[in-house]
């Protein structure tokens, strides 16, 4: 008996063992996680403050992407903070030293006594395959901070070559000085007692024949989360002032900024999707209405994410993934025509609420009612519960330019403004035997399209089907008499009552045609016609058998 409890109490001993053993492997992890955690969010809201107050452009990373030499320490590091104005590098324990005693790209600053801008050098770091200004043989090759490099202009120069520069300290800004804007020239605007546009071109004499200085607003949120990166490489190459993250400021006050340069010289990238261009655009138009038209930038697209229309309806192509790089960017800019666009007023009027105002919105690319935005609002659940959605006719009444269409019993209306429509297709023109003038850009008319349906629109998007074409119009009216619609403009949208929806001109935009390459899924002839239909001329655009005065 004595000899079963000893085994009892020995076994029970072994069980409180492996329990208190067996705890502590797993809670001891989970305070370890819980408290790496907490540091980690104290640390990240320590260095965000940090950032926010320093004079660099500062961006952590776990990972340099090349060999990467702190500019502090001079040591190898594999991960810290890089400055994407600058180009400085330093790691954790560095940080605030380099903060404090290497100086960042100045936005303003005067000029040397001779009106011209000084190299301002950073050692280390130079891109790769970088070569040397002065012996022409490739810099930064060596495993150490070595060798220079001007953050206004990019030269890079060995340590050895750099007495030898044939400038001297002279710096004329590199390949893009037509898109950057000296900090001196902020420096003298600052200075000016009355700020007017004749100031303003006699100050860009100095900055050379053919300034057209460029600004830059990216909307971070767009497509793969790569407006952050792009905006750190233009605020490389330009000066940081040009650059604008619209996250963080909405394009009304960066547009601000073209009334301090010469009238009609200021270009703007949008790098974004079809809605932060229509953003952008809005801002623009709010800057007519301030007085401020001889200010009015034309605007260049970088298309983020999917779809894109209108980018590719001005040469941009449907999507950037990074395929060609920034420096490219700044020469299709330089290289791009200037056309104007259409923009369009969409109001809609709810039927029965006379009391409230109707709906307005500004349409660049396209309105549509039916599949189509149903696809876009996602509506497939209520489809499903509801089978007679499109059973019948939605469209009780359409009128182009006043006149009353006959319509055959379509389950959609699309209102095209551009050439192409549901991400790459060219819905106006067509396929096959039925031959259609190109789309313009510039003629005050939209084209009209009806579909029978969700197959439908997949068939014209895959060109196997072309649209009912209904007719080209000025103005177009359509009478809504379903209880609950989908629609959009633009690729926002929402659902609708019973409305009467009206499409009117607003105004023109100056934005800039990319005519050098193809853009998707065209061949060279397409390509030739796309070119010369955007070109702006006084020739009206051929209405076609379909269109709505005949």
């Amino acid at each position: 008996m004595e000899g079963d409890e000893g085994n009892r109490d020995q076994s029970s001993r072994e069980e409180w063992t492996l329990l208190f053993w067996t705890t502590l492997a797993v809670v001891v992890p989970v305070i370890i996680t819980l408290w790496c955690s907490v540091q980690r969010s104290k640390r990240k809201i320590h260095m965000k403050d940090f950032f926010r107050k320093s004079k660099h452009g500062w961006h952590c990373t776990d990972l340099f992407n090349k060999p990467t030499y702190c500019c502090v320490c001079q040591q190898h590091i594999l991960q810290g903070a890089v400055c994407d104005c600058c180009g400085v590098c330093a790691d954790e324990t560095c940080l605030r030293r380099a903060d404090r005693s290497l100086v960042c790209k100045e936005i303003m600053a005067p000029s040397r006594t001779d009106g011209t801008l000084a190299h301002r050098w950073v050692r280390g770091n130079v891109p790769l395959c970088s070569v040397c200004a002065v012996c022409k043989e490739q810099c930064g090759n060596q495993p150490k901070l070595c060798d220079f490099r001007c953050v206004w202009c990019q030269t890079t120069v060995h340590d050895d070559c750099k007495p030898s520069l044939s400038d001297g300290e002279r710096c004329e800004l590199g390949e893009f000085r037509s898109l950057i804007i000296p900090p001196h020239y902020l420096h003298h605007v600052n200075k000016l007692r009355r700020r007017h546009p004749d100031e303003y071109s006699k100050l860009a004499s100095a900055c050379g024949s053919g300034w057209t200085p460029v600004l830059v607003l990216a909307n971070t949120r767009s497509g793969n989360n790569m407006g952050e990166a792009l905006l750190g490489e233009f605020r490389t190459i330009l000066n940081p002032v040009q650059v604008f993250d619209l996250s963080e400021l909405p394009p009304s006050k960066a547009l601000q900024l073209c009334t301090l340069l010469p009238p009609g010289s200021v270009r703007v990238l949008v790098c974004g999707g079809d809605g932060t261009v229509g953003w952008v655009l809005d801002a623009i138009d709010t800057m007519k209405l301030k007085g401020q038209d001889q200010f009015i930038p034309r605007v260049m697209i970088l298309p983020l994410g999917t779809g894109n229309d209108l980018s590719n309806s001005l040469g941009w192509g449907s999507g950037y993934a990074g395929e060609i790089p920034v420096e490219q960017v700044l020469r299709n800019i330089l290289e791009a025509e200037v056309v104007k666009m259409d923009r369009w007023k969409v109001q809609v009027a709810s039927k029965g609420l006379y009391f409230r105002k109707p709906k307005v919105l500004s349409m660049n690319n396209y309105f549509s009612v039916g599949p189509d935005a149903l696809m876009a609002l996602n509506f497939h659940t209520h489809r499903e519960k509801t089978p007679s959605f499109f059973s019948s006719r939605i469209i009780n009444k359409l009128e182009l330019d006043g006149e009353r269409v006959a319509l055959p019993s379509l389950e959609g209306i699309i209102v095209c403004n551009i050439g192409y429509w549901g991400g790459g297709c060219r819905l106006w023109e067509g396929m096959g035997d039925e031959p259609y003038p190109p789309t313009r850009l510039d003629d005050g008319l939209l084209e009209v399209v009806g579909v029978f349906g969700s197959f439908h629109c997949a068939q014209i998007q895959v060109k196997m089907a072309n649209p009912v074409r209904l007719g080209q119009a000025h103005t177009v009216r359509l009478v809504l008499k379903t209880s609950r619609m989908p629609m959009q403009v633009d690729g926002e949208p929402w659902a609708q009552g019973p409305c009467t929806i009206t499409i009117t001109h607003k105004t023109q935009a100056f934005m800039l045609y990319h005519s050098a390459e193809q853009t998707d899924d065209d061949d060279d002839e397409s390509s030739t016609s796309e070119a010369e239909s955007s070109a702006p001329h006084d020739s009206p655009k051929p209405a076609g058998p379909a269109s709505a005065r005949a």
